[in-house]
């Protein structure tokens, strides 16, 4: 335990250290986020700065790996998806890739990680365990891909992306700390959260830099890769998972469900999501960002421990925790045009 303590501060502070020195670069770079009539934020901010999350958390898998707590194929899994998608992100914050060529990124890098991880394990409806084959497969690509745009898509106000990691993963790690099935992997999504929240402190609101595509889309893939791999280890988890990360998969698909219905271009930036739209209510991305982050810990993660260690009906404990959330989509009138 000792051990893991000390490999946690190491990755807080080295994220720290390091995003201050992506802050510095894209002074000099001038890699600065302009604001427009799409933004959420008023000043030029540098951008980036997710690159910091990137360098640590990678290095710190085969420390994990070496001390038996990550196997190989994981390490391997998360290492390769996760510097791909960040480099594509990386190279697009430092000059625009079209959406096409992202996308076939995207999938290169999500097939690499289902590969290494062994595809998508059977999963379990209303206490039959279903077996996908070569469908579930299919499927699996395009989950991963759904949620590394779906983070990119919900980084848009000072903090929200890092505290939604934070309390995603450390809601995950008290989920493997409470299961039998999984104690021992625990300690990688403490790492990532760790890492994140060195991030952090230059990104809470009034955020100092931004996390950059490079960061959203890591951060997406790997809290992705996370729940299938959880869904090896027990299927339940995979649920409790999405469960965890219930508050951005409500928001950004029922915000581009409704623009897709009205004909938007849904790559295109926008305003539209109810996050953006509270945010502006409450004149507020603090308040905002952190109202998020307790919904994780009080409402969400009770509901991800039921399904995952208590056998709650992992359909219907899904539907509970997310009924809540659908009604506050609803409320704060995600993906409406914002004149109406």
């Amino acid at each position: 335990m000792i051990e893991f303590c000390w490999i946690f501060l190491i990755a807080l502070i080295s994220a720290a250290v390091l995003t201050g020195l992506l802050r510095r670069y894209a002074l000099a770079t001038r890699l600065i986020d302009i604001p427009n009539a799409r933004s959420s934020h008023t000043s030029p901010t540098p951008r980036g700065g997710g690159l910091s999350i990137v360098i640590v958390f990678l290095l710190g898998l085969p420390v994990l790996s070496g001390m038996g707590v990550l196997a190989p194929e994981a390490m391997w899994a998360l290492f390769g998806a996760g510097a791909w998608v960040a480099l594509v992100g990386f190279l697009d914050d430092h000059g625009h890739i079209p959406a096409r060529w992202r996308l076939t990124a995207h999938f290169i890098g999500a097939a690499w990680g289902l590969y290494w991880l062994g595809g998508l394990p059977p999963l379990v409806f209303f206490g039959y365990s279903f077996d996908p084959g070569w469908l579930g497969q299919i499927l699996g690509l395009f989950y991963l891909i759904w949620l590394l745009n779906l983070y990119n898509f919900m980084d848009g106000i000072d903090g929200l992306a890092s505290i939604e990691a934070i309390t995603v993963c450390l809601g995950g790690a008290l989920l493997y700390l409470t299961g039998s099935e999984a104690i021992g992997q625990w300690a990688l999504p403490v790492l990532l959260a760790m890492t994140v929240a060195g991030f952090l402190f230059w990104n809470f609101p009034p955020a100092r830099i931004f996390m950059g595509d490079a960061g959203s889309g890591f951060l997406g893939i790997v809290l992705g890769l996370f729940s299938i791999q959880a869904a090896w280890i027990a299927p339940q988890f995979f649920w409790s998972w999405l469960i965890l990360l219930g508050v951005f998969i409500v928001d950004a698909t029922w915000t581009l469900f409704r623009r897709f219905l009205r004909g938007e271009k849904i790559y295109e930036a926008h305003r539209s999501h109810a996050y953006q739209y509270a945010s502006r209510y409450y004149g507020s991305h603090k308040t905002v960002s952190l109202v998020i982050g307790a919904i994780n810990v009080c409402w969400l993660t009770p509901w991800a421990l039921w399904v995952g260690l208590a056998g709650l009906n992992p359909l219907l404990g899904l539907g509970l925790a997310y009924v809540p959330l659908m009604l506050l989509a609803i409320y704060f009138r995600a993906g409406a045009r914002e004149l109406e």
